[in-house]
């Protein structure tokens, strides 16, 4: 009984000491903590709240009636989802988009920093930076006008140019064949060069000295990027990667719906546009949730995937 009390003291002591050590921290600390605070509440507020909006999706949701009044379905609407005839039809666009995105789009940030980061006039790299961000900020809509601008049969400037060549104008805006390559052009296009900020910054924290020895041993531009930049930044690029791959089936609802016609649905619409017509223009409000629910969770499987093999190959991982 004496060892008992004599642990039990002693477990309580470390446990005064650790909170009046943290109390230290938080008051040295405290405008950090205020710094950090917003973004805290940003994450509650809109991220972590709306999850309790998750139960409908196993409810046959009435507004009316609220979470609390409408009655319990279980997977009635995961049921429905999986035997849906366009089930097969909505998982293969959004897995090929989101492919196509990950092969396609991911490694052009990391070529675009690795060329800009060899650029050693600073007003031309300033230059073509601008260049490059500039995209970011122009909103989908006004990107996909651009598009269709220059792409639309009835005097779009390629099909001019084409016409010209004595070919005959393609239907971009309406073909199915040509609707993947356009989506992923313009993400290109859009948030190519913004991805390479954090490329950037890891660039800048590699150690010049590495690459003076390097040259000594006679390396070349090619060798130092092999051996020297690569690996500096490659922790960052798996972590970026498995982020990513969180959001490996978020195709983007505002491109794609912009981009959508009766023409080129078929390959087309997606988990995102199917939510929006079902939950907000059908007001299936539980079988939307229950689709959404079903991308979040293939999402989740996937970063718990991706981390673990990271760590199996000796990286950090997110987590």
């Amino acid at each position: 009984m004496k060892e008992q009390y004599e642990a039990r003291l002693h477990v309580t002591g470390r446990m005064s000491l650790s909170g009046s050590l943290l109390l230290k921290d938080l008051i040295r600390d405290r405008w950090l903590y205020l710094i950090l605070l917003p973004g805290i509440l940003y994450f509650i507020v809109f991220k972590y709240v709306p999850m309790w909006g998750l139960v409908m999706a196993f409810q046959d949701y009435k507004p009316h009636f609220g979470f609390t009044g409408s009655p319990w379905v279980g997977l009635k609407h995961f049921e429905r989802f999986f035997t849906e005839p366009q089930f097969w039809m909505l998982f293969r666009n959004t897995i090929v988009l989101a492919v196509y995105n990950l092969v396609f789009f991911f490694p052009l940030p990391i070529v675009l920093a690795l060329m800009l980061n060899e650029v050693r006039k600073e007003l031309f790299k300033r230059f073509a930076q601008t260049l490059l961000y500039l995209p970011h900020f122009v909103s989908w809509v006004v990107a996909v006008g651009i598009f269709y601008v220059l792409l639309t049969t009835e005097g779009g400037v390629v099909n001019e140019l084409i016409e010209r060549l004595g070919m005959e104008k393609i239907p971009f805006l309406l073909s199915e064949e040509w609707f993947r390559t356009m989506i992923i052009m313009q993400s290109i296009w859009k948030e190519a060069g913004w991805g390479t900020i954090i490329f950037l910054a890891a660039l800048s924290g590699v150690d010049l000295q590495l690459y003076e020895a390097a040259r000594m041993d006679g390396a070349g531009r090619w060798r130092q990027l092999w051996h020297i930049t690569l690996p500096a930044i490659r922790s960052t690029i798996v972590i970026l990667f498995i982020l990513r791959l969180g959001s490996f089936l978020d195709t983007g609802f505002e491109h794609i719906f912009l981009m959508l016609n009766s023409m080129n649905r078929e390959v087309g619409e997606v988990f995102d546009t199917y939510v929006y017509l079902k939950g907000l223009t059908q007001a299936q409000y539980s079988y939307s949730a229950a689709v959404g629910m079903f991308k979040s969770l293939v999402g989740l499987v996937l970063v718990l995937a991706a981390n673990w093999l990271a760590k199996r190959f000796g990286e950090e991982g997110v987590y």
